[in-house]
């Protein structure tokens, strides 16, 4: 294909595609070849759908698409136009799959999703809870299209939303469009999108940048991930329309972590394909409007998520924040006006183009219009990639989308945010989830991140693991980060350990204060959340550690004994192989812990076939005065 000299082109392409495709009604096999599924097989399962094609000579389309949600699942497939929805399918399942479902139209019952909401077999993906209180707006397109083929995302309107503002929008009547739909970036803070776009086409300079951020460092998240693996052509196109809007704009970056490989090979051929059609590049679409993009691999630091370290980044320099004001609008790379968005804030630009601003506000609420994608892990029964409407309750998405909680254990809280957002207990479980509402009770919406806990779940490890991560990944600038999350990662060690102290709770208290009101940059004011959330909401299990030595969860290695039991006890020996402190004695009956010697390393649970090997906790002293005793 040559590049397209005018927008009339585009649309011929588009009107040949699809009629090309409504000719030849191919059943098409989906398969899932996101990061998750590849994981599990992906690629074998679509080398297998090719090998059985030949082998039994059907003809149908094969086509591996991005992220379709249901990550625990996988590999995914979807067979149109039944709409068959299949798990955890391997290369074996490929013969089956030809000859009974597109050949004779039967559903293979071993291969459907049992709903763990309802009980009942789901035969296609509209029957399965996970997707029901879905919205997809950003994820319109993942699952459905080839990424690696531009032609799946023209036929389904790709690049209409350039066409229009090329064609019948100025920038400053762009910019109001995105104003009014009142689209706040989907990065954490939350500001508004038209806001940011107005601020840079209002500093006069000869030359700006626009910037994706794609560097998601949050640990479990994988939302921009997964939305540049799958639909990458609709970051670019967002991005061409934000350059547009901003003037004197003709060159981006997208900077994204050198371990998304795939979502960096996408990439490569989304732009390499809009340059040769003349989509990206100079006279785009023949409007005299140029404008190019150049992919920026990040090495993976936390703090270049960080809008000032990012750009630092691309510059070639050290990736550490600087303070603001200025801000980037005014004075951003290489002290140019730079917009800076992230992939989900840019993939929401091209349908509110389309759509118009008066349509997104109809999602979501009136602070928060539109959806939020969600990286949905921890103790649920579907785990996985989702969007939803904002104002959605923490309930529907654990109950209903997530199929409740694993095992039918009780919900303990959730973590929102990443590592430096806070965690809610169930008392917040019907709280809407939008910007406001989760600032309020002292959580943040974060990049998305959403981590489910239980009952068996200590939040005293939980916030010590989140700020051991914060504290690594701090870059040293300032000493409020740097020196204040190692003490405070210092008490709290103790505390893990048996060794706290009174007063503990309150220096954890007074340390995380003075950071988020000094330290230099948005990562570290919000380190300390998840240790000051959860002093908030679960003091009494600070207070257990500290004054009982006692872990309410069970979960604390170092607090409580060891022991066996000897009913349960098959005397293997494995216990006494393992440890390394000769702490358990073998007689002619049964193996003993001789606590004297017992460093509480939990070796000889882990390597116990029967489970008889327990640590106990006892609670001296309850606020009723009576003894708890926790195994």
């Amino acid at each position: 294909m040559s590049k397209f000299k005018s927008s009339k082109e585009l649309s011929v392409l588009r009107k040949k595609i699809c009629d090309e495709r409504a000719k030849q009604k191919k059943t098409i096999v989906r398969v899932c070849n996101g990061t998750g599924c590849r994981a599990s097989g992906a690629q074998k399962v679509v080398e297998a759908f090719k090998k059985e094609a030949t082998k039994q000579g059907v003809d149908f389309e094969i086509r591996p698409t991005g992220c379709q949600g249901l990550c625990e699942k996988g590999p995914l497939v979807i067979v149109e136009p039944l709409d068959v929805f299949y798990q955890k399918v391997d290369p074996f399942d490929a013969a089956k799959i030809i000859d009974l479902t597109i050949n004779r139209g039967k559903v293979i019952d071993r291969l459907q999703v049992v709903d763990p909401v309802t009980g009942e077999l789901a035969v296609k993906e509209e029957e399965i809870s996970f997707y029901g209180k879905q919205q997809r707006v950003v994820l319109r397109n993942c699952g459905h299209i080839d990424p690696t083929n531009i032609e799946d995302y023209i036929a389904i309107g790709g690049y209409e939303a350039l066409v229009k503002i090329l064609n019948d929008m100025t920038p400053e009547e762009v910019i109001e469009e995105v104003k009014k739909s009142n689209l706040r970036g989907r990065g954490g803070a939350g500001f508004p999108t038209g806001r940011k776009w107005e601020g840079g086409r209002r500093t006069k300079s000869d030359v700006k940048y626009i910037v994706c951020n794609g560097d998601e460092g949050d640990p479990g998240a994988f939302m921009d991930r997964s939305v540049l693996e799958g639909d990458p052509h609709s970051v670019i196109e967002g991005m061409i329309i934000g350059a547009y809007a901003l003037g004197n704009c003709k060159e981006g970056f997208i900077y994204v972590r050198q371990e998304y490989p795939l979502a960096v090979e996408n990439l490569t051929v989304a732009i390499n394909q809009a340059r040769e059609l003349g989509l990206l590049g100079e006279n785009i679409l023949g409007s005299g409007f140029d404008f190019d993009l150049e992919i920026k691999r990040g090495a993976g630091a936390f703090i270049c998520g960080e809008s000032t370290a990012l750009m630092f980044s691309i510059e070639g320099k050290r990736g550490m924040p600087r303070t603001t004001p200025p801000r980037s609008v005014g004075k951003g790379l290489w002290d140019k006006p730079t917009v800076l968005n992230n992939v989900e804030t840019f993939a929401n630009i091209p349908p509110i183009i389309i759509k118009g601003a008066d349509w997104f506000p109809s999602i979501g609420t009136k602070g928060s219009p539109g959806t939020k994608i969600f990286a949905l892990t921890g103790k649920v029964k579907n785990t996985g990639l989702i969007e939803v409407p904002m104002g959605i309750t923490i309930r529907e998405i654990v109950y209903d989308i997530g199929g409740g909680i694993l095992g039918d254990k009780e919900f303990k809280a959730v973590q929102t945010g990443g590592p430096s957002g806070g965690c809610l207990p169930k008392e917040y479980l019907d709280l809407p989830v939008d910007f406001d509402s989760l600032t309020e009770v002292g959580a943040m919406m974060g990049s998305g991140g959403l981590v489910v806990m239980d009952e068996s779940n200590c939040m005293v490890e939980i916030a010590r693991y989140f700020l051991s991560f914060t504290q690594v990944e701090s870059c040293g600038k300032c000493p409020p980060c740097r020196i204040g999350t190692y003490e405070m990662l210092e008490i709290l060690n103790r505390i893990v350990e048996g060794k706290g102290e009174e007063g503990d709770i309150e220096r954890l208290e007074s340390i995380g204060k003075h950071i988020q009101k000094t330290a230099l940059c948005g990562l570290g004011k919000s380190a300390p959340n998840p240790v000051l959330s959860t002093i908030k909401y679960f003091r009494d299990e600070y207070e257990a550690h500290i004054r009982d030595k006692y872990c309410p969860a069970g979960q604390c290695t170092a607090l409580g004994h060891y022991q066996i039991n000897e009913e349960d006890c098959l005397l293997c020996g494995l216990c006494k192989e393992v440890c390394a402190y000769d702490a358990i004695t073998e007689e002619r009956n049964r193996f003993y812990i001789d606590l004297s010697y017992c460093q509480k390393c939990g070796a000889c649970i882990g390597v116990c076939p029967t489970g008889c090997v327990v640590r106990q906790f006892e609670r001296k002293s309850t606020p009723t005065g009576k003894q708890e005793v926790a195994t």
